[in-house]
């Protein structure tokens, strides 16, 4: 056995064979349409109907749909070394296995960890505002729940449990456990159904653009804030990157993909055009039917413009959809945040159990702690607070998938097997997609970077006094 403790041991590589081996009990059931209903449903969650009015009145103004096209091409950048690494090295747990693999066990330990906060985080997100348009649909019949069970207390209105948040997260739990077959059928109708009232949205909603909200496109930028001019812009790309997690969850169930080295590229880019083209027209068309401050603390933002337009039977139409469709955003994030879960436990860094799986060949275990994670930090953060500290981690993870090619490139065809995608224009590309990420990264608020910081030297402290020590690498 290698000596468990020395730091040496943490830069070992892992030897790509052995994740075959760990993954093969797991069922390959996703083609491409269900990796793009995957993509798709979990870009375009609660995103597309809240993150336009949010960024819009806190950052960007009427110039949000800029700060969704620079999240975009970063993200773009980003999905091409997405594509090859999951074409490569078809692992449950996407960036994490593959940075063991190309890196070495330390790096991949940094890569998870980073993603896991964010799976954790964004699954009460996701949950967070469904609840608030559920809220919205029911506000418009005149109906409400106690505020005790209308929001939670981190919210500061008086709430003790968001009620609906945690009947989401619970209903999304119970399919999952069900099997991943069961749920890519649900996946794939929620989303159609879900593009089609955004289709719907725009349609409806560009009858009600009143130009004048178009004046000072780009507002000026007040000294002291990440409100208007290119800072307010950048600012606002690194919030709607919790959006572009989406195209990692496809990754983190590559080891349930059939074929792989087609499906996984396909499902990749292919969703993330999808969902950009979406985002950027329902952000012009939000902005331009109500000027975008009358969207400050508003979580349902579509619901209420299409309302206050004069729409109240659309406005109903596209709550009931968009709740329906909100489903597929937390499945995509809780299937991939148990996939890594899973991963962790079952290469010993985290409690082996997690790494378990049942008859049907499923980590529930995984899937259950998730779970209750998720429904406790819905608990202790308010949806404000939640849209703001996810995006550090994917970021820290879309840096190292980047530059993570170069070390992958030359070991293709040889001791790894060949892509059926190769990320172009290399090495350019890798660099600027790493380089962007990064900036995306600094222009966070200090918040969400102190946060961040927080959160890597608690991973450190677990890896090394846990992990390393627990390690399958290192028998």
């Amino acid at each position: 056995m290698a000596d468990k403790s020395g730091m040496g041991s943490w830069f070992r590589r892992a030897d790509p064979s052995a994740f075959e081996q760990s993954d093969a009990h797991l069922k390959k059931t996703l083609g491409v349409k269900e990796m793009l209903a995957l993509g798709v449903g979990t870009i375009v969650s609660t995103a597309i109907f809240t993150l336009p009015g949010i960024v819009a009145a806190n950052h960007a103004g009427a110039a949000v749909t800029l700060s969704f096209v620079v999240a975009a091409i970063v993200s773009g950048l980003t999905a091409f070394a997405y594509a090859e690494f999951a074409s490569v090295l078809p692992f449950a747990g996407s960036v994490y296995s593959w940075a063991n693999v190309v890196f070495g066990e330390v790096f991949g330990w940094i890569a998870g960890w980073a993603l896991l906060a964010e799976y954790f985080i964004a699954v009460a997100f996701v949950a967070s505002g469904w609840s608030a348009n559920f809220h919205q649909f029911l506000a418009n019949f005149g109906l409400s729940l106690p505020k005790a069970l209308n929001g939670s207390f981190a919210a500061g209105n008086g709430g003790v449990i968001d009620l609906f948040s945690l009947l989401a997260v619970l209903i999304v739990a119970t399919l999952l456990w069900k099997g991943t077959n069961t749920t890519a059928k649900v996946e794939n109708t929620l989303v159609v159904l879900k593009v089609l009232v955004i289709l719907l949205f725009i349609v409806v909603g560009a009858t009600a653009i009143h130009p004048s909200n178009y004046a000072n496109f780009i507002p000026a930028h007040k000294p002291g804030t990440t409100f208007g001019g290119w800072q307010g812009i950048s600012a606002g790309a690194s919030q709607i990157f919790l959006a572009y997690i989406g195209f990692d969850s496809i990754a983190a169930n590559s080891a349930e993909a059939k074929n792989p080295q087609k499906t996984m590229p396909r499902g990749i880019i292919g969703s993330l055009i999808i969902a950009t083209v979406l985002f950027v027209t329902v952000a012009l068309v939000m902005v331009g039917m109500f000027h975008y401050t009358q969207y400050a603390n508003n979580a349902a933002p579509a619901a209420w413009a299409l309302e206050k337009a004069g729409h109240p039977l659309v406005s109903n139409i596209l709550s009931v959809v968009a709740l329906a469709g909100m489903f597929t955003a937390i499945i995509g994030m809780m299937l991939a945040g148990s996939r890594l879960l899973y991963a962790f436990g079952r290469d010993g860094l985290l409690p082996k159990f997690l790494g378990d799986v049942n008859g049907k060949g499923l980590p529930n275990n995984a899937l259950l702690v998730l779970t209750v994670i998720a429904v406790l930090v819905g608990s202790v953060f308010s949806f404000n607070e939640l849209a703001g500290l996810i995006s550090a981690g994917t970021l820290i993870a879309f840096i190292m998938v980047s530059v993570g090619v170069y070390a992958l490139r030359p070991r293709e065809g040889k001791d790894l097997p060949v892509p059926g995608f190769k990320m172009p224009l290399y090495p350019v590309l890798p660099a600027l997609g790493a380089l962007g990420a990064f900036y995306i990264f600094w222009s966070l608020d200090i918040q969400a970077r102190i946060y961040a910081g927080f959160w890597f030297i608690l991973g450190l402290l677990v890896y090394m006094f846990y992990g390393s020590r627990h390690s399958r690498l290192h028998k």
